[in-house]
């Protein structure tokens, strides 16, 4: 991609995402730099099977309402995926700056998620990690264009493959999730109720 990195969006446990510049044509991306473990048994780390399987997800994932990829990189201590750059901040942001939204407002965003997810479902692809902080807003606060981000927690589900996995934000689980039952697509539709709460 030959790019150039300018500055820290967001740092996390095991991933750090940057601001970076295309120097042939300028145009700006987000740079998610992913730690991989470098044993089997480390704690440090994402495992390489888990990055794969969020570079095929967000692959297979092409929406206007979904955080679009565009090219990874393999450094060897990390992969890095380049990804379209989101300006507007977190959907949590919003939340937190204002006592409350409109109606109005809610259902613009919620709407749009709706079509993210129903994308994603078609494709039998479930987020699995559904909140404010994995929805950012396109651009600044007085729009209401969303994106839906951070797939790492994504599965794709198979009639014949059943995933049972403790996983997700504990505020926005599913209950077939906390009790080790088969994950569905419909563990998204309860994260949303929850978020549908909170706006």
């Amino acid at each position: 991609m030959n790019s150039v990195l300018l500055t820290l969006i967001f740092s996390g446990q095991f991933a750090v995402v940057k601001r970076c510049i295309q120097r042939r044509s300028g145009k700006e991306f987000a740079a998610k730099f992913i730690k991989k473990k470098r044993t089997k048994s480390s704690r440090r780390g994402v495992a390489i099977e888990d990055v794969e399987r969020e570079v095929n997800i967000l692959k297979n994932l092409n929406h206007e309402n979904i955080v679009q990829l565009f090219d990874v990189f393999d450094n060897g201590n990390e992969v890095i995926l380049i990804l379209e750059l989101v300006r507007g901040g977190e959907l949590f942001d919003l939340l937190s700056g204002n006592e409350r939204l409109s109606e109005r407002d809610a259902i613009a965003y919620i709407k749009q998620i709706l079509v993210g997810l129903k994308h994603m479902h078609e494709k039998n692809i479930a987020h699995l990690d559904l909140k404010p902080e994995n929805i950012m807003l396109l651009e600044n606060q007085n729009t209401h264009r969303i994106k839906l981000i951070d797939f790492g927690l994504s599965r794709l589900l198979l009639s014949n493959n059943d995933v049972r996995e403790m996983m997700g934000t504990p505020e926005f689980v599913a209950p077939e999730i906390i009790s080790y039952e088969p994950v569905t697509l419909a563990s998204d539709m309860w994260s949303l109720g929850v978020i549908t709460y909170n706006l």
